[in-house]
């Protein structure tokens, strides 16, 4: 099997717009920054999409035996640019919920998601809220590097005077300051500031803002870019290798993480960014306002308008995994339908494999293919071209069965191997047979519960039946009274 010492990857670095040969600053270690969500409601496949992207390249990393520390973080004290309203305040009003209530739902509701489709968890996966005292402390360097200044309250980054300074604000999504102040839009609050694109680092706290914090410059909260700048060098030190996220947080969240970084530390903090592209429905941006938009669980229990049937979230997976990550992909009924052909066909030559029979030659190169499998992979982690090969070994696999090709053990034992590390390992994906054993497993399970829950209600042991009841409940799984029956849906 490959390691990191016979594997050269090279990745795309948007702080050069360019591949480049991935070398971690310490050899056999890989430290990694995905930006994760803010909790404030139902994540959506946009965003799915992306974590799956470094899903597969945390995958690879430890398929080579790197040792590799990943870090995605959960955004929980508001996500806002200066003068935009807290969004998880907000959605407290709107729910009639404590701030932390919302952010404990929705961040329950993303690893359910993720979960759903087959993501490993990170090694560390910190809070905005849980590194304030950090985030005080990073301002507090930079105001002693005279590269920020309070007014009434709040904290600001000076952009000019770290510009003047050395910095290169713009490096990373190659924009113009002169090209920035003139395109600025006239928001209130603007005047405090020295400069249009200085941005937030604390916020001064209104009388009826609910997520607040004491400061040395009065109560308030931090600046949504300060946070990752705060959580990503505590926990992977003033310098890593990788810091991804979607390409809408180029600009502005990551180039200020730059500026921030740099204004503290004095060192560029990531050797390579790196950006995923977006996600469309039906060839149009996903939008809200529009109605253009549709949920994860909607896909998957096929409750929308926009597709025929439902879809395993597998074959969501295996359809985003055709796509490079930094393509635009565009989602349709069409190309749903396409993907779980095209998944249907893999998986069942997958399910052949073992019982395919050696022969004493081989009349098929085994290594180069595997080889080409690895140089796919290796090339920015291009997934599609990877599964045009795994497609290969389908053809391969009809072959051997119907006897018109041949492997000896030695080469069948590799291509099983193979297929394995990549399909199920690298890939991240599983047999629609072995999810519906576990869903077959999950129903004989809730028969059980259900029905000493019905033994309880009978016998007038209520205390009992609401504990089963709830405790579900709390483990996403709802259990559904008709008339004669108990069914039971997972959130």
């Amino acid at each position: 099997m490959r390691t990191y010492h016979n594997n050269k990857i090279k990745l795309f670095n948007s702080l050069h717009g360019k591949k480049e040969l991935f070398i971690p600053l310490h050899e056999g270690f890989v430290g990694m920054y995905v930006c994760g969500p803010t909790v404030y409601n139902k994540v959506h496949l946009g965003n799915v999409r992306t974590f799956l992207s470094f899903d597969v390249i945390n995958r690879y990393f430890r398929h080579l035996k790197y040792k590799i520390r990943y870090v995605r973080n959960i955004t929980d004290a508001g996500h806002l640019l200066d003068n935009e309203e807290d969004k998880i305040s907000k959605q407290s009003v709107l729910e009639k919920l404590e701030p932390m209530e919302v952010v404990q739902k929705y961040t329950v509701d993303f690893h359910n998601v993720l979960s759903l489709f087959n993501l490993l968890p990170p090694n560390i996966e910190p809070t905005a809220t849980g590194h304030i005292v950090e985030q005080i402390e990073l301002i507090k360097k930079l105001l002693k590097n005279g590269l920020a200044y309070t007014v009434n309250g709040s904290v600001y980054f000076d952009v000019n005077k770290y510009n003047m300074e050395g910095g290169n604000y713009g490096e990373l999504s190659g924009r113009k300051i002169e090209d920035m102040i003139a395109n600025t839009r006239d928001l209130d609050g603007q005047g405090e500031k020295k400069n249009p694109q200085d941005f937030a680092l604390w916020k001064r706290a209104s009388a009826e803002h609910i997520m607040r914090w004491p400061s040395p410059w009065g109560d308030g909260f931090p600046g949504w870019h300060l946070e990752c700048t705060a959580m990503s060098t505590k926990y992977l030190g003033e310098k890593f290798d990788i810091h991804g996220g979607g390409m809408d947080l180029k600009f502005p969240h990551h180039e200020c993480e730059i500026a921030q970084a740099k204004g503290t530390l004095g060192v560029e903090p990531v050797k390579y960014w790196m950006h995923t592209n977006m996600l469309t429905l039906n060839g149009q941006k996903m939008s809200k306002s529009t109605g253009n938009t549709i949920l994860p669980e909607e896909l998957i229990q096929g409750n929308n308008n926009f597709f025929e049937k439902p879809f395993h979230p597998i074959i969501v997976r295996f359809f985003f995994l055709q796509a490079h990550y930094r393509s635009v992909l565009d989602l349709s009924n069409e190309a749903m339908i396409a993907a779980e052909k095209g998944f249907i066909r893999l998986s069942s030559a997958i399910e052949k494999l073992s019982s395919i029979k050696s022969s004493k030659i081989s009349t098929f190169n085994i290594q180069d293919w595997i080889d080409l499998c690895y140089e796919a992979i290796n090339d920015d982690f291009n997934t599609p071209i990877l599964i045009s090969y795994l497609f290969e070994a389908v053809k391969l696999i009809n072959n051997l069965e119907l006897g018109n090709e041949t492997l000896n053990q030695e080469d069948l034992s590799k291509l099983q191997e193979v297929i394995h590390a990549f399909f199920y390992d690298i890939l991240g994906l599983e047999l629609l047979s072995d999810t519906l054993n576990d869903h077959s497993k999950l129903d004989h399970a809730m028969k059980v519960l259900i029905d000493l829950r019905n033994k309880a209600r009978l016998e007038k042991d209520w205390a009992l039946s609401d504990e089963i009841r709830d405790r579900l409940a709390e483990s996403g799984i709802i259990l559904k009274d008709g008339k004669g029956e108990t069914t039971y849906e997972i959130e």
